[in-house]
């Protein structure tokens, strides 16, 4: 049995229009102009896809850095609603301010449990508290910047050298710290002032004003300048040096509760008397 192979051309097969003069094809022109298309669409697409990047980065950190104002005023204003004043004890319980190039606002407050740094001192809750803006250098960043810091400690121990050297911060790149207090000006007129030279005294409203500068964010851009300004009402008054240390005679009025030995003057919880006495 003999088999015959047949030689088939398969342009043969194919429509003879195909192969004429007149077929049509991509010319090297064209298909580089196709690739310079598809490459700028790929980089306008890359573009924008960064822009949202850099764009959502900036609102964190710029949201981050409100927040971290809020907490510096919102500590500041928690602490304010419980300082503490005792008249016969000043040079535990002044209340200090300046403003100008070193601002500081220092006081001695009775702060709650949760205030920063608490597990260092509880239960030592009765504690002075020093605000300043310091320069502070940045060693990544190889910059230096004024922050808001917080330096305490209890009023009996004094401040130790770890304190000192390495205070708490509330607030980076500040450009302002501004404090009044509603007191009596030059003319015996109340007014806002910002120099408070009775430091004996509670002043009864205080306004702080905190200007912090945009930082320079990590993508290279710079955040936008951000400012708050609170007014704080002071509920609390200095403790006389009359309320305060006992009665000689042990006379006066009665209604005592027990718990004194100044003659039926209330003593305050944790207040310590000359004579050992005290609140319990």
């Amino acid at each position: 049995m003999k088999f015959k192979f047949q030689k088939t051309n398969a342009k043969s097969r194919m429509p003879k229009h195909l192969f004429g003069r007149n077929s049509f094809a991509f010319t090297l022109i064209e298909i580089l102009l196709a690739i310079a298309i598809f490459m700028m669409v790929v980089a306008a697409i890359y573009a924008t896809w960064t822009l949202i990047l850099r764009a959502t980065q900036i609102s964190k950190e710029t949201a981050a850095q409100m927040q971290r104002e809020r907490i510096a005023i919102r500590m500041i204003e928690d602490s304010l609603t419980s300082i503490q004043s005792f008249q016969a004890s000043q040079q535990y319980y002044s209340f200090e301010v300046q403003n100008g190039e070193a601002p500081m606002l220092a006081y001695t407050a009775r702060v709650p449990d949760d205030f920063p740094r608490a597990s260092r001192y509880n239960p030592f809750n009765i504690r002075r508290l020093i605000f300043t803006v310091e320069a502070v250098s940045d060693p990544v960043r190889h910059t230096t910047e004024n922050d808001l810091v917080l330096r305490q400690y209890p009023i009996l121990e004094g401040m130790d050298p770890e304190e000192q050297a390495n205070p708490f911060v509330l607030a980076r790149n500040v450009q302002k710290f501004y404090v009044e207090c509603l007191g009596t000006n030059d003319s015996g007129l109340v007014d806002w002032t910002d120099t408070w030279l009775d430091t004996n005294s509670i002043p009864t409203l205080v306004r702080i004003s905190l200007v912090m500068n945009g930082n320079n964010l990590s993508s290279g851009a710079q955040a936008p300048q951000l400012s708050v300004t609170r007014t704080l009402a002071v509920p609390s008054q200095m403790m006389p040096s009359a309320i305060q240390t006992p009665s000689r005679g042990g006379g006066g009025g009665g209604g005592g509760n027990g718990n004194n030995n100044s003659g039926g003057v209330n003593i305050p919880p944790g207040v310590k008397l000359p004579n050992g006495g005290g609140g319990k």
